[in-house]
């Protein structure tokens, strides 16, 4: 049995007609700080930090309940494409079980 389950999730996010680092900031940024207060959540800005017209955000979570982590990352993919002036291009999650052995790996 699983000491506890670590999950992370990726989002690209697009936003062709973004023309500035200082407008795609003020898209993105809100966002991912009212998902930090929303839910129990750690979330970054991973890449694209540079590009003004891309993103990608990373999202991480930890439990005991593998359904609470999948749950909650879900519920963080969706508040992300519902919330922003944005275009989700892709989403990718993983689930790892914390168990010692580093095998127990379920890609979503």
């Amino acid at each position: 049995m699983a000491l506890g389950y670590v999950g992370v999730l990726t989002i690209r996010v697009d936003m062709p007609w973004v023309s500035n680092l200082k407008e795609k900031r003020a898209l993105v940024r809100p966002v991912v700080e009212r998902l930090k207060a929303r839910y129990p959540l750690t979330v970054a800005r991973l890449d694209g930090l540079d590009a003004h017209d891309w993103e990608v955000i990373g999202v991480a979570t930890i439990s005991n309940d593998y359904a609470w982590v999948e749950e909650t990352l879900r519920m963080a993919a969706d508040y992300i494409a519902r919330e922003g002036p944005y275009r989700v291009t892709s989403e990718h999650t993983v689930i790892t079980a914390l168990d010692g052995d580093g095998e127990d790996e379920a890609d979503v």
